[in-house]
């Protein structure tokens, strides 16, 4: 018995033992943890921008205010199908403009969603295909540990630094989410001026910030957050001087927890989500009316989405999945696209485009050359926009982390992964490898009948379509052109 008991000792402390080398081993990594930049993109950055500020823009370029919601869903506004929640203004700025059916994020979560729409590249492209966590918080410190990026590198090209190298005046209003430190902050990324939380607004401390300090010191009251966020974006905007500005408005909203003004709620009926999204269009109604009292509406261009589809509440509309999922509910978002100087309005577009289409858009509107020395994901849409072409894209890419799905115009193959599976009244949830699957959305928009038996040949083209994307995305996971 003793001897069992010894040795029983000897394990226990030999199991203790390797614990602490691993403790110590993890403390270790995160201690020493840096993010490294680029040195060499990062001076051809510095490049690129220089020679746009020695050249010439456009007589009236636009202003350009670009509204970015948190999760809200694809079904979710009076003109894409909602029927309980009312949104008078946002409808009348796409019956005033023009609407894409088959538009998409960036990505099914947060981060990589707001990368791609910022820099016109996969988030992966940067290493942030994660959704990041503030400094110190244990998901934070397992990306250090795993030695994953947990901010945007400060070597990629952000649309504010594009437009304020060509003269414009920026800004950014509402949550950030690309990294709490170093050169990654806004006003380090091309902001000329910042309010807004670095982090969702279920994430702690949720402190609101000005530029570089702390404004509104946690806990902020968030039935107040919609309303601060439209007066701070009508405070840039001013009265229309020279020259030309950039808002970025990033909504925190209709992400959890919700919250709404106290006169507010209950005014829906969708329950407090849908009080959400009305208040959200109050502010739309504000923005236009400052805009056209102010006569800058006709030259400014307004482009108006969501980072992905509805999480635990809201309207995916007529298809499948949710946030986190590249099913159709998870990616597939509302566009609307107004400029009245511009764009003939009243249209409905179903040409295929995604998030990271905004950068190459902007430029092409400028006539600003992109950067040579990397890829951009995007492609310019301001044929689809202005002369309703159609899509500049042969086949849209579904990233989360690795390519997971393709479409063309008409189809779309989903590879073998794990499809999450829950059982009611349980907390806990696995995923099932199903697949592969080819949808067709000429006759199935839900992803509810795999036809890859109906239709081999084009299940085989996808296919080997996404095996060639996902191969040269391998070999050039960064996108360097240089």
């Amino acid at each position: 018995m003793r001897r069992f008991l010894r040795f029983v000792l000897h394990g226990l402390g030999f199991v203790l033992f390797a614990l602490l080398l691993v403790v110590a081993y993890a403390g270790i990594k995160i201690a020493v943890y840096e993010q490294k930049d680029d040195a060499e993109h990062l001076a051809a950055k510095s490049d690129y921008l220089r020679t746009l500020e020695a050249s010439a823009r456009p007589e009236r370029a636009p202003n350009i205010i670009f509204v970015l919601y948190d999760d809200l869903g694809l079904g979710d506004f009076g003109h894409t199908g909602a029927k309980q929640i009312e949104t008078p203004n946002i409808d009348a700025l796409a019956a005033d403009g023009v609407q894409l059916t088959q538009f998409y994020s960036p990505a099914p979560v947060c981060t990589p969603a707001r990368f791609g729409y910022l820099t016109g590249r996969y988030a992966e492209r940067g290493g942030l295909s994660h959704v990041v966590f503030p400094q110190g918080h244990p998901i934070s410190r397992y990306l250090q540990f795993a030695g994953a990026n947990t901010r945007i590198p400060a070597h990629e090209i952000t649309l504010a630094e594009i437009l304020k190298s060509a003269g414009y005046r920026t800004g950014m209003v509402g949550k950030w989410h690309l990294g709490d430190y170093g050169d990654s902050l806004p006003n380090k990324m091309g902001f000329d001026s910042f309010f807004g939380p670095l982090y969702s607004n279920d994430m702690k401390p949720f402190a609101l910030y000005r530029n570089v300090q702390i404004a509104e010191p946690a806990p902020f009251d968030q039935t107040r957050l919609s309303q601060t966020y439209t007066e701070e974006a009508l405070a840039f905007i001013g009265e229309g001087h020279q020259p030309p500005f950039f808002l970025y408005l990033a909504h925190s909203f209709p992400h959890i927890p919700l919250h709404v003004r106290p006169d507010l709620k209950g005014q829906s009926r969708a329950g407090l989500y849908g009080d959400v999204v009305e208040e959200l269009d109050d502010g739309i109604g504000e923005l236009v009316s400052h805009l056209e009292q102010t006569g800058q509406l006709e030259n400014t261009l307004i482009i108006l989405t969501s980072d992905n589809g509805p999480w635990f509440q809201g309207s995916a509309g007529p298809v499948r999945g949710r946030k986190g999922d590249v099913f159709e509910g998870g990616m597939r978002v509302p566009f609307i696209a107004y400029w009245a100087g511009q764009l003939k309005g009243g249209r409905v577009e179903s040409a295929m485009a995604m998030g990271t289409d905004l950068v190459p858009t902007v430029l092409d509107i400028l006539k600003i050359p992109p950067p040579a020395d990397r890829v951009l994901d995007g492609k310019s849409l301001l044929g689809v926009l202005e002369r309703g072409e159609e899509s500049p894209h042969e086949f849209l890419y579904y990233l989360s982390g690795k390519v997971l799905a393709v479409r063309d115009a008409r189809y779309k193959y989903v590879r073998k992964r794990g499809i999450g599976y829950h059982m009611a009244g349980q907390n806990f949830s696995f995923a099932i490898p199903r697949g592969p699957w080819l949808f067709d959305f000429l006759t199935q928009e839900r992803e509810d009948f795999d036809i890859t038996a109906h239709r081999p040949a084009v299940a085989q083209a996808l296919a080997a379509e996404l095996t060639r994307f996902d191969d040269a995305f391998r070999q050039n996971p960064q996108g360097w052109t240089q």
